[in-house]
């Protein structure tokens, strides 16, 4: 198995617990039309697959319509350009775990399914503009995870092949992306998804803290 030289993170929840401001964002949406509200705990399942999913999972099955996802994409985005920072904060450990595979002269990426307008300067205000190499959000013109696309546009940009690369991510989707694309699968347990949905889905490595990453090495 090649050294890994460089860890690339999924965003939503790996490296930041941002549920609440999802929720939030998505239920003021929803309020504004006079659909229902939707439990907190229901976005763990609903968020992953980029915004246009997670409205679409949000809406009552009964209105959904290309027009009005595609409306209410905005109207959540719009709600979320205020909310994004109001509870959204790094999982324990992670500054720190990062800090020290910086030190170590670890290459660092994030990929997300997260828009690259939201990805980029969440990632930046969370973490600071120096600490990881690259950072790509989910952009129309790239097939998002688990395509491996992200990951080879990833590996070029640091130069570096994908197995010399692991993959850190809370869902299986996140696995799947890792193995389609020749990066070594690692699963987070503090995560959106069950542990059970991780080792379906290829996960290599499961980790309960952002130190077990160094075991990984």
């Amino acid at each position: 198995m090649p050294t890994l030289k460089a860890f690339i993170f999924d965003l939503d929840g790996t490296l930041i617990d941002s549920l609440a401001d999802i929720a939030e964002s998505i239920n003021r949406m929803l309020d504004a039309r006079g659909y229902p509200r939707c439990e907190q705990d229901v976005f763990k399942q609903m968020v992953g697959d980029g915004m246009e999913k997670l409205v679409e999972r949000a809406l009552p099955e009964v209105v959904r319509s290309e027009e009005l996802i595609k409306v209410c994409v905005e109207e959540y985005r719009a709600h979320y350009d205020v909310l994004w920072n109001a509870e959204t904060r790094p999982y324990p450990g992670i500054v720190e775990m990062l800090a020290e595979m910086k030190a170590r002269g670890l290459k660092l990426g994030v990929i997300s399914n997260k828009a690259h307008r939201f990805t980029v300067p969440m990632t930046e205000h969370f973490f600071g503009s120096d600490v990881f190499d690259h950072i790509l959000g989910q952009r129309t013109e790239v097939p998002r995870k688990p395509a491996p696309d992200g990951a080879h546009e990833m590996a070029a940009f640091l130069g570096l092949k994908t197995d010399e690369m692991a993959y850190v991510g809370d869902s299986g989707i996140d696995m799947e992306f890792a193995r389609n694309s020749g990066m070594r699968a690692i699963g987070v347990r503090w995560g959106f998804r069950g542990e059970a949905e991780l080792r379906e889905c290829g996960a290599e490595a499961l980790i309960s803290s952002a130190a077990d990453l160094f075991n990984q090495q």
